[in-house]
């Protein structure tokens, strides 16, 4: 992360600001959490329900181990404590999206406690982002408000399996939230246990914020900022209410303990309403699950599917194969990404070489063309081979760019690409040569002028002995024979 970064504390150097997240996953489980119903986005309203997750009279609820499961692999990733017996408690509260007025949710000890998430600061220094707790709850359903007073209720998301995700108040400033929230994003999609998708709201961000005097020993009142669904939103807003806290600490004016939304289009935050505590939600123990007990074996076997996660990758890519932490952290943004850099790196021998490809024409590609990585046709053998014939000298720059673009679409090889459409470099000196002289014979006056020391001429003969060769000439022999017959 550049030091040349800036945020809107630099405005208030007499202020610091200190920020906790809670984060909303929704796991990818095929039901929901306490019924059989599929665990589905964006059917039909009200068609994935049943009277557990509708909260009817003496429905009884029946807790899924994929949770668990999903749960434990994310304590491990973040090096958490897993505690071995867990309960649920009744969370209540009134709302209309909610049916049985009560979430069920886990009380004052978590199935993950502590842990923590390294990140980079604004400087780019190492920090670790200390978790509180992570605990396995139910969602509520979504309310859809119309005019005129009306308001729809949709129940499909009510009973859908979330892991919640509390930190402490470590993080000082909006790069290093949104370093947190990223990091994290990638470590759930590493784990498979959630698509994270911010769009459809299975990776929702509650940002906790406060500001006081710098040096100060007490925190400033806590505002919360919820559910904002873009990294880039939640960057702006948090800096808005950082200055609107600053502004009212300097005006004299009263923090109120609240919840604020994100409004995008004005670029501020909005009240939503006064803020609960913990004693509000009149928690208890859920009388109709049991503990859930986690023996060693069954830790141990969840331990052997994590993968390796991405800052470990990250390390190991600079180290082994000598790329930028700027790169190594593109390419290990996303699994999938990282599996096709390493494969396609083994068939040519030329990690960099792969690295540049992907980070400059593929991710170029895919996001001119709105695409994913498995929606293409190229492969990673395929872009391997395209690199080792680029090193070879089969095909020069300016061809290997035409057939990334055919590979892309069709999935065709290199060499049937090269084939058929005859590309392969001209790379014979004496045919290259008769070339070069013919393209000067052609053109004296601006022999005559780059001699007389216009030597800004000289671009213009390799475009026309590229030309003559339809593109296919080896460059870099091309302009030696130049250089050779107008000295």
């Amino acid at each position: 992360m550049s030091h040349e970064i800036t945020t809107v504390l630099d405005r208030y150097p007499a202020y610091e600001a200190v920020i906790g997240i809670e984060v909303h996953v929704q796991l990818k489980t095929q039901s929901k959490i306490f019924c059989s119903c599929p665990n589905q986005f964006g059917c039909d309203p009200n068609t994935n329900i049943c009277p557990v997750c509708t909260g009817q009279p003496g429905a009884l609820p029946v807790l899924n181990k994929k949770v668990v499961e999903f749960a434990m692999m994310a304590g491990v990733a973040a090096d958490s404590d897993i505690t071995r017996t867990n309960t649920f408690a009744r969370k209540h509260y009134m709302y209309p999206d909610l049916p049985k007025n009560y979430q069920i949710t886990q009380g004052e000890v978590a199935i993950c406690m502590n842990g923590a998430i390294p990140i980079k600061t604004i400087d780019g220094q190492d920090k670790r982002v200390r978790l509180i707790r992570m605990h396995m709850e139910e969602d509520a359903g979504k309310n859809t408000h119309g005019t005129g007073g009306i308001s729809w209720v949709d129940l499909n998301r009510a009973g859908t399996p979330l892991l919640e995700i509390v930190t402490e108040p470590d993080m000082a400033n909006s790069v290093e939230a949104k370093n947190y929230l990223m990091r994290l994003h990638t470590i759930i999609r590493y784990l498979g246990i959630s698509d994270a998708n911010m769009d459809e709201g299975s990776f929702r961000a509650d940002i906790n914020i406060s500001v006081m005097p710098k040096g100060s020993k007490t925190y400033g009142t806590r505002v919360e900022l919820k559910n904002i669904n873009s990294f880039r939103f939640i960057v702006n807003a948090i800096e808005y209410e950082i200055e609107r806290q600053i502004q009212a600490n300097e005006s004299g004016e009263k923090i109120s303990q609240e919840t604020r939304l994100w409004d995008n289009k004005n670029q501020r935050t909005v009240f939503m309403r006064s803020k609960e505590d913990a004693q509000d939600y009149r928690y208890f123990t859920e009388p109709d699950l049991p503990p859930v007990h986690i023996d060693d074996a069954w830790l141990a076997e969840i331990k052997t599917r994590l993968p390796e996660l991405p800052h470990y990758k990250t390390a190991r890519f600079q180290q082994q194969y000598g790329i930028s932490a700027y790169d190594a952290d593109l390419l290990t943004e996303e699994l999938d990404r990282a599996i096709f850099f390493e494969e396609a790196a083994k068939i040519c021998g030329n990690a960099k070489g792969v690295c540049n490809w992907m980070l400059r024409d593929l991710l170029g590609y895919l996001k001119e063309h709105k695409r994913e990585l498995q929606e293409i046709q190229l492969t990673p053998h395929g872009l391997g081979e395209l690199v080792a014939a680029l090193d070879s000298g089969m095909i020069n720059s300016k061809v290997a760019q035409d057939i990334f673009i055919e590979m892309v679409e069709t999935g065709k090889s290199v060499a049937v690409i090269v084939d058929e459409k005859d590309l392969k470099q001209i790379g014979s000196s004496d045919e290259l040569e008769a070339i070069v002289v013919a393209v000067l014979a052609a053109n004296p006056d601006n022999v005559a002028k780059y001699k007389a020391g216009n030597e800004r001429l000289f671009p213009y003969f390799v475009g026309q002995a590229m030309k003559e060769t339809k593109g296919k000439g080896n460059p870099v022999i091309m302009q030696e024979l130049l250089k050779k017959h107008l000295s």
